[in-house]
C-alpha cells in the first residue's frame, strides 16, 4: 500500500471520528487585535500605501489590492507608533514610537530596529515631534533638537542638541531650519558644524506647519482597512457566551483618561463588533469612560455597560435606555444633577438575570439591584457609606463566587476595603483592616480587583501584592485574617517570601487548571501555579510580545485556553495550555484537534474535555503505550513523538482517559499522517 493510498485511508477515518472543529493556535502563541481606525497619516511609496491609523501601522498594494498589517506579533519590534514617513532614496519607511524607539521597515516587509536613542539615558525631554526627509537622511524634530538618522545605514549618525523643542525641520539651499514654537525659527549652514549651537541663529517667527492627507490617498486608505476594535482601550475584559466583551475604563481614583465611549466585542470567528456609540448627541452629555460592562445570562443580545455618565443598556448593540438622575434611583457624585458624574464603576448579573450595579460617591445609595421586569430595588449599606454622607469612591469589580456571594471592593486610597454581600439574607461584611496570617497589619494603599480560585478562596488584588481570603474567614469580616502566601526559597534554609510581596497587582483570573493569572501595575503579568507554590510564567515587553507592562485587565477563553490581555497601548493574548475541565468526560466532550494531523503540522495535539487533573494515556490500537501524562484544567497536549521522543509513524492512536480517582473516562482516536 502506498504513502497516498494510506494518506486517504487515515483521512477518511479521521472524518468520521469528528465533526467538531475549534478555532485556537497553538501553545506559546501571541496575537494582537488592533485599532486601525483613526488615519493620522498616508506614506506613498511606489505601488504601496503606508497608512498610519489609531496608532497602528498597515498596508495597501494598489497593484493587488492587498493589506497587511504590522504589529508587535509579526514584523514590527514595538507599538504605540506616533510618526511614520517615507524615504524615496533608500525605498525604506521610518517608523518612530511614542516612546522613542525607531524602527525602519524594508521593502521586504523586514523592520530593522535601532534602539540606540530609546535606550540612551538622557534627562532631556525625548518626545519626537516630526520626520523630514531629505535625501538618504531622516531629521527627527525632537523636545531638544535634531536627531540625524541615516536610513540605508539604519543608524542615528548626529544628534543635535539646540536646548529648545523644535516642533519641525526642513531644508532649504545650503541651509537647515528647526522652527520651534517657544524660540521661533533657526537655521544654519549645512557646511557648518551643527553640533555647535554657536552656528544656529534666530533667522524669524514660528509659522505653524498644517499636515493634511491627500484626500485621494486618504479615500484609498479608508476602503482599504483592514477592520478590527475602533479604539485600542481595553481596560475591563469580560469573557462571557463564546464572545469577549470590552470596554475602555480610563476613570479611577488616580486617573481621569477621558477615553471614548464604546462596547467592542470579539466573537468565536475574530469578528469586531461595535455597539452604537454616538450616544452623546442622544444624551446630551459626555459618553465617555465605560468601566464595566455584562451580559444578560437568558439573552446573550442584552447587555449592560456602567461608567462615569451612568448605566446604558443595549439590545443587538443599540442602546435601547440610558439610566442617570432622570429616569432611577443613581445619583450623581458632584451635585444633584450632574449627569457627566454618575459613576456606576461594576455591574454584574446574576443567574436569574438580576442586574447589579454599584453606585460609587453617591449621596444615598450604594448597592442597587434591576430586576429583569424593570424596578429598581435598593440594598443600601452603611458599611459602604462615608462619615461625609457619600458612598465610597470607588466601589468596582464586582463578582459572584460559587457560593453565590457577591463580592466587590472600594478601589481608594481614601478607604482601601473588599466587601461582600449575600442577596439571599442580605447579609453583609465589610474588610477594611487587613492582618495576615503572621499577625502583621498590611498597611494597603488601593485594593484593586477580586477572584474566587477552584477551590473557593478569595483572591484580592492590592497594591502590597496578592492576599488570600479562605472560606472559613469570610464570615469574620473586620476580624478576619488574610493569608499572604509563604514561597519557600529552597536555598537550604527555612526562610520563604510572601507570593509577589510589594507587587501592585491590578487584576486577577483564574484559568481552567486553578493557575492565577496576576496583571500588574508596570511589572507584566505573573502566570503563579495551582498550588501557589511555582512562577510558571513572567511575561514582560522585554521578555515577550506582550504590548505593555501595565496591564489593565485580563479574560480568559476556557474552551481555547487563549488569555486576553487589556493594557492602554491595546488588546493582545497568548494561547495557554489549559482550559475549564469539564465535571464529566463522554464522547460528545472529550475530542483532539488537529485530527487528522497532516504531514506538516508541526505544533501540539490538543485533547480537551476532560475532568480536572485527568490522568491520560495514548496508546497504539495494539494497546502499546506512547506516551502519558495528567491534564491541565480539562485539557492535555501531546507533541506527537512517543516516550523516547521520537515523532510517532503514521497511524491511528487511542486517546485513553480516567478521572484523578481512577475511575475510567472515554477514549477518542487520533489519526497521524506523516
Amino acid at each position: 500500500m502506498n504513502n497516498k493510498t494510506l494518506r486517504t485511508i487515515f483521512l477518511m477515518l479521521a472524518l468520521s471520528l469528528s465533526s467538531i472543529t475549534i478555532n485556537a493556535g497553538n501553545t506559546g502563541t501571541w496575537n494582537a487585535y488592533m485599532a486601525y481606525h483613526d488615519i493620522k497619516d498616508v506614506e506613498k511609496a511606489g505601488k504601496m500605501l503606508y497608512i498610519l491609523a489609531s496608532d497602528n501601522l498597515y498596508s495597501y498594494n494598489t497593484n493587488d489590492n492587498s493589506v497587511l498589517t504590522y504589529d508587535k506579533m509579526n514584523i514590527l519590534s514595538d507599538c504605540d507608533i506616533s510618526l511614520i514617513a517615507y524615504c524615496n532614496a533608500a525605498k525604506r519607511l521610518v517608523i518612530v514610537y511614542r516612546n522613542g524607539n525607531i524602527d525602519i521597515l524594508t521593502a521586504s516587509d523586514e523592520a530593522i530596529n535601532v534602539s540606540d536613542f530609546y535606550t540612551k539615558a538622557m534627562t532631556e525631554d525625548k518626545t519626537v515631534n516630526s520626520i523630514y526627509i531629505h535625501n538618504n537622511t531622516a531629521y527627527i524634530s525632537t523636545a531638544f533638537g535634531i536627531l540625524n538618522l541615516n536610513v540605508s545605514k539604519a543608524e542615528i549618525t548626529d544628534s543635535y542638541n539646540l536646548g529648545f523643542n523644535v516642533a519641525y525641520t526642513y531644508i532649504e539651499g545650503n541651509n537647515i531650519y528647526a522652527a520651534s514654537k517657544e524660540k521661533g525659527l533657526y537655521a544654519a549652514a549645512l557646511n557648518d558644524n551643527l553640533l555647535d549651537n554657536n552656528n544656529w541663529n534666530r533667522v524669524g517667527e514660528y509659522v505653524y506647519k498644517e499636515e493634511n492627507i491627500d484626500p485621494e490617498l486618504l479615500e484609498t486608505a479608508q476602503k482599504a482597512n483592514p477592520g478590527g476594535p475602533k479604539y485600542n482601550y481595553f481596560g475591563f475584559l469580560n469573557f462571557t457566551g463564546n464572545k469577549l466583551f470590552s470596554v475602555p475604563a480610563g476613570f479611577s481614583a488616580q486617573a481621569e483618561l477621558r477615553r471614548p465611549g464604546a462596547v467592542q466585542v470579539l466573537d468565536e470567528n475574530k469578528e469586531w463588533t461595535i455597539y452604537q456609540d454616538d450616544l452623546a448627541q442622544i444624551t446630551g452629555h459626555r459618553y465617555e469612560d465605560l468601566l464595566s460592562v455584562d451580559c444578560d445570562p437568558k439573552d446573550n443580545s442584552h447587555v449592560f455597560a456602567g461608567g462615569k455618565t451612568g448605566l446604558y443598556e443595549f439590545r443587538n448593540g443599540k442602546m435601547v435606555k440610558h439610566y442617570n438622575v432622570d429616569n432611577s434611583p443613581l445619583e450623581s457624585a458632584i451635585d444633584d444633577n450632574n449627569k457627566n458624574y454618575v459613576l456606576i464603576e461594576t455591574v454584574k448579573f446574576d443567574k436569574e438575570g438580576n442586574l447589579w450595579c454599584l453606585n460609587s460617591q453617591a449621596k444615598t445609595q450604594s448597592l442597587l439591584k434591576l430586576t429583569p421586569s424593570g424596578q429598581w430595588e435598593s440594598h443600601k449599606k452603611s458599611e459602604l457609606m462615608l462619615e461625609g454622607g457619600r458612598s465610597h469612591g470607588a466601589l468596582t469589580g464586582a463578582i459572584f463566587d460559587s457560593r453565590g456571594l457577591l463580592w466587590f471592593v472600594n478601589n481608594h486610597w481614601n478607604t482601601p476595603a473588599l466587601f461582600c454581600y449575600q442577596p439571599s439574607t442580605d447579609g453583609f461584611n465589610a474588610y477594611k483592616t487587613f492582618v495576615n496570617d503572621d499577625g502583621k497589619k498590611l498597611e494597603v494603599e488601593y485594593v484593586r480587583c477580586v477572584s474566587e480560585d477552584l477551590d473557593g478562596n478569595i483572591w484580592v488584588g492590592t497594591s502590597l501584592g496578592p492576599l488570600m481570603l479562605k472560606p472559613s474567614e469570610i464570615t469574620n469580616g473586620s476580624n478576619a485574617i488574610f493569608t499572604q502566601v509563604k514561597v519557600p526559597r529552597n536555598d537550604g534554609t527555612n526562610y520563604a517570601d510572601y507570593l509577589l510581596d510589594g507587587v501592585d497587582i491590578r487584576c486577577i483570573t483564574i484559568d481552567g487548571a486553578g493557575r492565577k493569572w496576576f496583571g500588574t501595575n508596570g511589572n507584566g503579568v505573573y502566570l503563579i501555579s495551582a498550588d501557589n507554590m511555582t512562577q510558571v510564567e513572567h511575561f514582560l515587553t522585554s521578555n515577550s510580545l506582550l504590548l505593555s507592562d501595565n496591564i489593565e485587565s485580563i479574560s480568559i477563553n476556557n474552551l481555547t485556553g487563549e488569555v486576553f490581555f487589556g493594557t492602554e497601548k491595546g488588546l493582545c493574548s497568548y494561547m495557554s495550555d489549559a482550559t475549564q475541565a469539564s465535571d464529566k468526560m463522554n464522547d460528545d466532550n472529550v475530542y483532539a484537534y488537529p485530527n487528522p494531523v497532516e504531514p506538516d503540522y508541526t505544533g501540539l495535539i490538543t485533547v480537551v474535555g476532560l475532568t480536572l487533573d485527568a490522568d491520560v494515556k495514548i496508546t497504539t490500537t495494539n494497546g502499546a503505550l506512547v506516551a502519558e501524562g495528567r491534564s491541565t484544567g480539562g485539557t492535555f497536549k501531546w507533541d506527537g513523538c512517543d516516550l523516547e521522543g521520537k515523532p510517532v509513524a503514521s497511524g491511528i492512536y487511542m486517546v485513553q482517559t480516567a478521572t484523578s480517582e481512577g475511575k475510567k473516562g472515554t477514549v477518542c482516536k487520533i489519526a497521524i499522517v506523516r
